[in-house]
């Protein structure tokens, strides 16, 4: 009978670290690429799970799934986070399955591309799980909703920006992720139609990293050595916004560096002047507004289709 009490109690331990339960209670699964997804229901009978994907792996996002956490706690929900190591459609798609599959209650997803994934979007509502977009949408989907701002024109607030510390005229170079991300292309059109309209600033070079870290800094270091002369560099996604952080800690570099989001990490360069200014889209309150929604739309409640996190400009010591 010891025997039997022992074994069970052990069975409990394991069960309760698989399950990644935080201090609160809440069931977290951490950003961890797919291909080992579990099949089986993870949804409490008492209790609604949400599920939430990213395009990647990324001290952002972290950000974010922390004020989730808080919000989750608090709101009595379990929350399930994903992420793919690197940008990967494919596994997006599978994490979606996956959550689909578990029956979670409902499903908010940044998604890397604007339409590959409206099947698997529509899939999950034709399923009664109610599915939001945030930073990026996917306007051609069933989602209920999309939070973040408009970022063609969080694009031209870029440029009024850059058009600022500039006086108009320069060379700038430009990085962002995945070009069939509804962010990266909507922010990047919106900055080059307002440098093209409205300012002599000339775009020596675009370069798309596609999600993935070792691209973004080898991009930039190779737009500085073909472009030395360059007066400004613009980073459009948080792959390339860490980059230039890097890169201007290690080369000592005197030149503007602009980006978008502000995470502790673009927070304390500005603090310590590699990064010049950030067009922020309020992410810090991404987190709980996404397990609001979930929450409202799981009970029922209409939620907006559009949740405008509106837009702010910050500048770094000295700008």
């Amino acid at each position: 009978m010891k025997h039997r009490t022992a074994w069970v109690a052990m069975l409990v331990l394991a069960l309760l670290f698989a399950g990644g339960c935080d201090s609160s209670g809440n069931l977290v699964s951490t950003t961890v690429p797919s291909g080992n997804e579990a099949s089986a229901s993870v949804v409490s009978s008492d209790r609604p799970t949400f599920g939430i994907i990213y395009p990647m792996a990324h001290p952002f996002y972290e950000m974010i799934t922390g004020h989730a956490k808080e919000a989750a706690a608090e709101a009595g929900a379990q929350l399930i986070v994903k992420a793919p190591d690197e940008a990967n459609l494919e596994q997006q798609i599978r994490m979606m399955e996956t959550m689909i599959s578990q029956k979670v209650d409902g499903i908010a997803i940044d998604p890397v591309d604007r339409s590959a994934l409206n099947p698997v979007i529509d899939k999950a509502v034709s399923a009664g799980i109610p599915v939001i977009c945030f930073e990026s949408d996917a306007p051609g989907s069933k989602r209920l909703s999309y939070i973040g701002s408009d970022n063609e024109e969080a694009g031209k607030r870029m440029g009024q920006l850059l058009s600022g510390l500039l006086e108009g005229k320069g060379m700038v170079m430009m990085e962002t992720g995945m070009a069939e991300m509804t962010s990266m292309s909507e922010r990047l059109r919106g900055l080059l139609d307002y440098l093209n309209d409205s300012t002599e600033i000339q775009v020596l070079e675009v370069r798309y990293n596609e999600g993935k870290e070792t691209a973004a800094l080898s991009h930039l270091e190779e737009m500085i050595e073909s472009h030395p002369h360059f007066d400004a560099f613009v980073a459009l996604d948080v792959m390339s916004g860490s980059a230039s952080v890097h890169v201007w800690k290690a080369s000592g570099l005197n030149r503007y560096a602009l980006a978008f989001g502000l995470m502790p990490e673009i927070q304390q360069a500005m603090d310590n002047g590699q990064i010049t200014a950030v067009v922020s889209q309020h992410e810090q309150l991404w987190g709980e507004r996404i397990v609001g929604r979930l929450l409202d739309a799981s009970r029922g409640i209409a939620i907006p289709p559009f949740d405008d996190m509106g837009l702010e400009e910050v500048q770094g010591i000295g700008q």
